[in-house]
C-alpha cells in the first residue's frame, strides 16, 4: 500500500548484523537484523500487518527497544505479534503511564546479549537510554540523547523540554570513552545526517566543543 512505511536498503552491513531504517517518521525507527537474536526494532513504528510481514521477510522480529517514551506507540499490537518490549527501568513507568506495556525493564547492569548492552543517558527524559552493539566496528543507537547538529553529526543539543540538561551533560561524558564506527539517533535526514564511519571521533569532538563553550 502507498502509505505503508518502507524499509530502507541496508544502511550498515556488518559481519553478523545489518541495519535498516523503517519508514520516515520521527522519532526514527531502526531495524537491526542480528544473526543470533533475530530482529530488534529501535523505537516502535505504527503497527500494520503489511509492515510486520515486510520485517519478517528480512528477519524474525524478537525485540522492540525503546530509548525513551517518545518512541512508544502501538506496543500492544507489536507484543501480540510476539515481540518483547524493552526499556530502561527508570523510563518504564512513563511508558506504562501512557498506556504501553514493557516486558523487560532492565537495569544498568543487564545486557541483551554478550555483545549488546545498554548505556543509560538520562536527561531528555528521566530514563533515556542508548543501545550499543559492542563488537567492532561498533554501533550506538542514542535515541533522543543526541541529535544531528548543523554539520549532520549527532551531538548534544539542549532543548526546553529536557528533564535535566545537567544529567545530559553527565551522560555525555561517558560517550567520550566509547569506541564505535556508526551512530544513529531519533532524528534522521537521509540527505544531511551523518552516521559513520568514524562516528566516535566526530561525535566526541563535538561533545568536547559543547563542554568548551
Amino acid at each position: 500500500m502507498a502509505n505503508e512505511p518502507v524499509i530502507s536498503a541496508p544502511l550498515v552491513e556488518l559481519r553478523d548484523r545489518t541495519i535498516y531504517r523503517v519508514g520516515d517518521s520521527e522519532p526514527a525507527v531502526w531495524l537491526i537484523d542480528d544473526l543470533e537474536l533475530g530482529g530488534i526494532l529501535v523505537n516502535a513504528p505504527a503497527y500494520s500487518g503489511p509492515l510486520l510481514e515486510a520485517i519478517r521477510a528480512i528477519t524474525k522480529p524478537a525485540y522492540l527497544f525503546l530509548p525513551s517514551r517518545y518512541g512508544a506507540q502501538d506496543l500492544d499490537a507489536w507484543r501480540a505479534a510476539g515481540i518483547e518490549t524493552l526499556a530502561f527501568e527508570a523510563e518504564a513507568p512513563a511508558i506504562r503511564a501512557a498506556g504501553g506495556e514493557i516486558d523487560i525493564a532492565f537495569n544498568r547492569k543487564q545486557r541483551l546479549s554478550r555483545t549488546i548492552d545498554f548505556l543509560p543517558m538520562a536527561g531528555v527524559t528521566e530514563g533515556s537510554c542508548a543501545l550499543r552493539l559492542k563488537n567492532l566496528p561498533g554501533v550506538v543507537f542514542f535515541g533522543p540523547a543526541l541529535a544531528p547538529g548543523a554539520d549532520g553529526w549527532p551531538t548534544l543539543i539542549q532543548t526546553p523540554e529536557d528533564h535535566s540538561f545537567e544529567a545530559r551533560l553527565f551522560g555525555a561524558l561517558g560517550v567520550k570513552d566509547l569506541k564505535f564506527a556508526y551512530a544513529f539517533c531519533d532524528r534522521f535526514d537521509p540527505v544531511s545526517t551523518q552516521f559513520g564511519p568514524d562516528a566516535d571521533q566526530h561525535i566526541q569532538a563535538r561533545i568536547e566543543a559543547v563542554f568548551d563553550e
